[in-house]
């Protein structure tokens, strides 16, 4: 298994999806799911060894991480 760099990950709660949603800035369309944190971020952690895996696959450049976030997480809010 390949160790995963240290990429951006911004994480939010999708109230109209009821369900965390993960992004990865630097690797394009690289996005997950989960009901919880931990599940978030795990299925994130194996979405970008997908992602990485493939890009090699495909002879495409794999971004160097710019190390700002490991991760971000946004509370929910409610409109009245």
């Amino acid at each position: 298994m390949i160790e995963i760099p240290k990429y951006e990950i911004i994480i939010w709660w999708s109230i109209e999806d009821n369900c965390y949603i993960s992004e990865v800035p630097e690797l394009p369309g690289c996005m997950s799911d989960g009901k919880s944190l931990k599940e978030v971020t795990e299925n994130t952690e194996q979405i970008i060894r997908e992602w990485i895996e493939c890009a090699i696959e495909e002879g495409e450049e794999i971004p160097i991480p710019k190390g700002r976030l490991v991760y971000t997480y946004t509370v929910p809010t409610v409109n009245s």
